[in-house]
């Protein structure tokens, strides 16, 4: 059944919209993930132009994060302040990547950033959890024990420091600021919430405690990612709520089930199966931008269903 969706100007296969919003929830509920690093490149694959596939996937990681939220802050695993702290930065770089964004529109040459963007950070950061992971399955096997951190890192020694009792960390605000800031440009940009990047740095970088580390990212990701939608819809239009909708309710079903069978899998065979997921798609964006298309010089056209 085809469809026409008005701001990204093709026709798609509601079915087809509805699997992507069910494998990405299955893949959220499966590996705890937001989904919104893949959601945006699988639209650029079905042929979603990127600025709406940016824009509409910031929309879905609002609507995935709420629930999580919630479900945080009833088991009081927020730390607030951190997470306005963390906030602020995300809102500055935001604002900023909004700009970038524009003006990258303006230019021409939007398609390409956002692709690249996506090569090189979906690349990194899948070798980077593939090889950790690794060393994780190997640390097990051979009974090794891993190197505590050192719990005083340069992050701890900057000024304006503050205290962060639920995290139980008395540190500067600066880092916090600093990782917010890069979170936000990069929702404005690629149109992800940014977990990926910031669960990472709140546990290496800021020696924040786990039990407060997701609930603290979901709620910073869930404001900023309204805000960046918010900012897409005024200033590009590229916010398309057909297309959202049924993203949404195609993952609302898929997080059920992947949550089911995520419960079946150990942590290091989860991490392993995303991080070559990632990885996937990422080789598969960087050969999209080298490899000659078929149909060199080509017409789009508003509406053939």
């Amino acid at each position: 059944m085809q469809i026409y969706l008005p701001i990204a100007e093709v026709s798609v296969n509601m079915f087809t919209l509805l699997g992507l919003g069910g494998i990405v929830g299955l893949l959220s509920g499966l590996f705890g993930v937001g989904g919104g690093f893949l959601i945006t490149p699988l639209l650029f694959f079905i042929g979603i132009p990127p600025a709406v596939a940016v824009a509409t996937g910031a929309n879905q990681v609002v609507a995935s994060s709420v629930s999580g939220v919630l479900a945080q802050l009833k088991r009081k695993a927020v730390d607030i302040p951190m997470g306005l702290v963390l906030l602020v930065g995300g809102l500055l770089g935001s604002a900023s990547g909004i700009y970038v964004f524009n003006l990258l529109t303006r230019l021409g040459q939007i398609d390409l950033a956002v692709q690249l963007c996506y090569v090189v950070f979906l690349g990194g950061i899948g070798v980077l959890m593939f090889l950790e992971s690794l060393r994780t399955m190997r640390r097990q096997r051979t009974g090794g024990v891993r190197k505590k951190r050192n719990p005083h890192s340069w992050a701890h020694k900057l000024p304006f420091k503050f205290k962060f009792r639920a995290s139980g960390l008395y540190i500067s605000v600066i880092p916090p600021l600093l990782v917010g800031v890069l979170v936000g440009v990069l929702a404005a940009i690629m149109g992800v919430g940014g977990g990926f990047i910031m669960v990472p740095a709140m546990i290496y970088l800021l020696h924040m405690p786990t039990k407060v580390v997701i609930g603290t990212s979901l709620f910073q990701i869930l404001f900023v990612s309204a805000f960046t939608t918010l900012m897409h819809a005024i200033t590009n239009q590229t916010v398309d709520v057909m297309l959202a909708l049924l993203l949404i309710a195609g993952g609302v079903v898929g997080a059920q089930i992947g949550s089911r069978m995520g419960a079946k899998l150990k942590a290091e065979q989860l991490r392993i199966l995303l991080a070559l997921l990632v990885i996937v798609v990422a080789l598969k964006l960087g050969a999209d931008l080298v490899i000659t298309p078929h149909d060199i010089y080509s017409i789009a056209s508003g509406g053939h269903a």
